[in-house]
């Protein structure tokens, strides 16, 4: 069992969360009443959607772990599963998106974009000063 399915059945079994298709059409997804939360692209990568404001939040913590990447502009971050400690934050993370989408939602005016598969950045290093 690979780390990403492994994190994968914990999530599906999360009264707040139930398995979908991804809307990027690519791997396994999981959703809350609030949308789309984690995109499992493949054995190691999970994109998860985090509000613009709790990635502001969370800026330095997300900056400091060499498991997340943030791309400037997504309300995605996307983590790279190396360890049972990596799917340790996954869960952690998606608590935080959780709460993070009843408390701070995004804009109403503002559609979700798309993951960061979708954008073709995946799992590229990015500078996160700006937030």
């Amino acid at each position: 069992m690979t780390l990403a399915s492994r994190a994968l059945a914990q999530l599906a079994i999360w009264p707040d969360l139930s398995q979908t298709d991804p809307s990027c059409g690519v791997g396994q997804a999981v959703s809350s009443a609030q949308g789309e939360i984690a995109h499992f692209h493949s054995d190691r990568d999970v994109d998860l959607r985090l509000t613009d404001r709790a990635i502001r939040r969370f800026a330095k913590d997300l900056r400091d772990s060499g498991a997340i990447r943030v791309v400037p502009g997504s309300q995605w971050v996307t983590l790279r599963l190396d360890a049972a400690s990596d799917v340790d934050l996954l869960l952690t993370l998606v608590s935080v998106a959780l709460q993070a989408q009843q408390t701070w939602p995004d804009p109403l005016d503002r559609p979700v974009t798309g993951c960061n598969d979708q954008r073709g950045a995946g799992f590229v290093k990015a500078d996160l000063g700006g937030i």
